[in-house]
Formats: structure tokens, C-alpha cells, sequence
């Protein structure tokens, strides 16, 4: 009994760690967005300040709800535990009790399944709402171009994987991690260029070198969100224009200064239920492969 409520109590520290790092994450991902905001636009800061609630709100159910089925999951294998040893006391030759690795495998596999029920229930509910109709135009924008969209991944790395999937049709072998280094490397090194886009969310003040250095390193070790001034050191790094295409937006692009042809992203504002999701972009019609500079 001792051994079986130690492995309930690790598995709630495993999920309230868990929860800590997506706060954590979503913290490093609304700095990015209230980065790419002017402090003049009113109206954008207004608009970021309910995204941002939403975003929060959203985490915090969720949160919640994964704890509350955590809980019911640890009562109903407790359930099932007293009832297997009161049959054991009362009837012979039974088969034996579950283990408590398959009843952990099993608890793991009910949450998975809420979780998949939960995504299958937005996309129908999404149907016809703001992600359905960015999709719609982002569609037309790409076919006038002969682009269709690339799906990338949702898994905090998303900028990074699109950019390395831009890169392979250029027969440029750049992995996550190796952009992710050579990012918070350049950022390093040109601190002056970075440090006053970035501030600390509860003050307001502009990074401390110290804050900055963290800021880089989460770059490197965690799944922290890119954003534009990622995307600034990237142009930088492979001397290569980077365009971000846009539904209801002009497309951005960045490193306009370099000649070689832009990498091209699809940003969108509505993919997943925290919102903001890079993909990448591939041709409609064949086109001759073309090696990186």
C-alpha cells in the first residue's frame, strides 16, 4: 500500500513539473508576442492584453482538469486495488491482480485518450471558426504562388523545425538544436541589438544582462518559443532573407539585406488551442533543387 501511494505521489510531482515548465514556456512565448508588438500600437496592445488572459486562462483549465483526472484515476486504481484483494480473501484460483506498471500504463493511456477527445472536439468545433478561415486565406495566398502549406509540429520548436525543413530543399543539413545554439550564440554575442526588445513581464524594465543570459540559454535548453527576434539572428546567422507569410497581413521579411532567396514560414495566429504556430511552405509544381550558399 506504502509503495503504491509513493507512485501516485510521483506521478503528481511528474505532472505538476510538467505543468511548471508549459507555464514557463508560455511565459517565454507572450514575451515574444508583446516583443513584436510597438509599445505605440494601442489598439495591438489592447488586443494582446485579452490574448494574453486568454492564453493564461486556457493553461490554467487545463491544468486543472489534468490534475482533477489524475486524482480520479489514482481513486478508481485504488478502487480497483481493494477489490481484487477482497476477492482474493474470499475466492480461490482467481487469475492474479493487475500490476501496478499496467495500471500505470493504463492511467497513462486514459489521459492520452481525454487528451486526443479533447483536440478532436475543438477541431469540430473549430470547424468554422478563426482557425478555419486563416486556413481558407492562407490557402489562397499560397496557391497565387504556387506554395501549399507544410505542417510542422506544435511542440514549442516550431519555428526552428520549419526553418530546418526550409533548409533541407536547400540541401543545408541544419538540425533543432544546432540552430537553437547558433540562435542564443549570436544573441550573445551581439547583446546591444537584442537586449532593448526584451522585458521582464512582471517589472516592465527592459532585461538585465543577467535576465538576457537566461533568455539565451532557454534558447539552447528548453522549448521555448521563437519569435521575431529569433527569426533576426537566424537571417543573420545563414546570411539569407527569411518571409513570414501572414493571412490578414502583408508577409514580413526579415534580412531583406542578404541577396539569396528567402525562406519562407507560415505563421498562424489560430493553429492550436496557445495560439501562434509556425509551418513551412513546399511548391505545387516541380522546381530544380538549389544548394545553399
Amino acid at each position: 500500500m506504502e509503495e503504491g501511494l509513493a507512485d501516485e505521489l510521483d506521478e503528481e510531482e511528474q505532472l505538476v513539473r510538467k505543468q511548471r515548465k508549459e507555464k514557463k514556456e508560455l511565459q517565454a512565448k507572450i514575451q515574444g508576442m508583446k516583443n513584436a508588438v510597438p509599445k505605440n500600437d494601442k489598439k495591438r496592445r489592447k488586443q494582446l492584453t485579452e490574448e494574453v488572459a486568454k492564453l493564461e486562462a486556457d493553461m490554467e483549465q487545463r491544468h486543472r482538469e489534468e490534475l482533477e483526472q489524475l486524482k480520479r484515476a489514482s481513486q478508481e486504481a485504488q478502487s480497483d486495488f481493494d477489490a481484487v484483494n477482497i476477492s482474493n480473501l474470499v475466492l480461490e484460483n482467481q487469475p492474479p491482480r493487475i500490476s501496478r506498471a499496467q495500471k500505470r500504463r493504463d492511467k497513462k493511456a486514459a489521459l492520452e485518450k481525454e487528451q486526443k477527445e479533447r483536440i478532436a472536439e475543438a477541431e469540430i468545433e473549430n470547424l468554422y471558426g478563426a482557425r478555419h478561415i486563416e486556413s481558407e486565406k492562407l490557402a489562397q495566398i499560397l496557391a497565387a504562388r504556387q506554395l501549399e502549406i507544410k505542417q510542422i509540429p506544435s511542440d514549442g520548436h516550431c519555428m526552428y523545425r520549419a526553418i530546418e525543413d526550409q533548409l533541407k530543399e536547400r540541401e543545408c543539413p541544419l538540425t533543432v538544436a544546432a540552430l537553437r545554439s547558433q540562435t542564443a550564440n549570436y544573441m550573445q554575442s551581439h547583446m546591444e541589438d537584442f537586449l532593448p526588445f526584451l522585458t521582464n513581464p512582471n517589472t516592465g524594465d527592459m532585461y538585465t544582462p543577467e535576465e538576457f543570459g537566461k533568455y539565451c540559454d532557454d534558447v539552447i535548453n528548453t522549448a521555448a518559443w521563437g519569435g521575431q527576434l529569433e527569426l533576426r539572428a537566424l537571417s543573420h546567422i545563414l546570411q539569407t532573407p527569411i518571409e513570414i507569410i501572414q493571412a490578414d497581413s502583408p508577409p514580413i521579411v526579415v534580412g531583406e539585406e542578404y541577396p539569396n532567396k528567402p525562406l519562407i514560414l507560415v505563421y498562424m495566429r489560430h493553429a492550436y488551442g496557445l495560439g501562434e504556430h509556425y509551418n513551412s511552405v513546399t511548391w505545387l509544381v516541380n522546381r530544380v533543387t538549389e544548394n545553399c550558399s
